[in-house]
């Protein structure tokens, strides 16, 4: 019988293989393998480099390269990624009780450099005052015991917004909002007002369809 340490080992890798089946070609599977396990290995920076070193501190270099070219430049679906770990956790989730609330809330990541799209001086919750920061909005469902994220999206400020000249360099695309309709609070505001017509249509917090339907 396996210990707790290899039953979780197990336990992880079965997780990573579910993500891997949404990105289609297998030589995403690694990259993917090694990005998950840097994310979950203990540390305060989680950007690329200095995750390649604890996951792979005897190729740096390589690691670091196949890393990056998965994150910047490999065509793969984020939306289906984000439907695959949902619908892993939700499952069990709903075992332990009803979803009894959907929470629409930005959160703000503290960053210490420049280059992290949507990344500038801004409000961040975490930190309770204006840093270098990025935010996001996201939906979660929530019972008693736990709680999922279901989707979110990154907010993009002025500062990117009005500078093609950056979100070229990084990859974002044209934006197509204005600065008042994509603030935090509007997007939340949405949120909240999609969340009432749901359940007011549906009757059901977690109707799979329901929560399909944000992703």
């Amino acid at each position: 019988m396996p210990n707790s340490a290899t039953a979780r080992a197990q336990r992880f890798q079965a997780y990573v293989e579910q993500l891997a089946g949404a990105l289609g070609h297998r030589d995403r599977h690694g990259p993917l393998r090694a990005y998950v396990t840097g994310l979950c290995l203990p540390g305060e920076r989680k950007s690329i480099e200095p995750m390649a070193a604890r996951v792979d501190p005897r190729h740096v270099p390589a690691r670091h390269q196949s890393m990056h070219h998965f994150i910047a430049d490999a065509p793969w679906d984020a939306a289906a990624v984000l439907r695959v770990a949902r619908d892993w956790v939700l499952g069990p989730m709903v075992r332990h009780g009803p979803v009894v609330a959907w929470i629409v809330d930005d959160t703000g990541f503290p960053k210490k450099g420049q280059h992290s799209v949507g990344v500038a001086r801004q409000y961040c919750g975490v930190l309770g005052k204006q840093d270098n920061c990025q935010v996001a909005v996201s939906v979660s469902v929530a019972n008693e015991a736990v709680s999922l994220p279901v989707a979110h999206r990154l907010y993009l400020p002025e500062s990117w917004a009005t500078d093609r000249k950056r979100r070229r360099a990084a990859g974002v695309p044209d934006p197509d909002f204005t600065q008042e309709s994509a603030s935090p609070s509007k997007l939340s505001t949405q949120g909240r007002r999609k969340r009432r017509d749901r359940r007011a249509s549906n009757g059901s917090n977690d109707n799979p369809r329901n929560i399909q339907s944000l992703t």
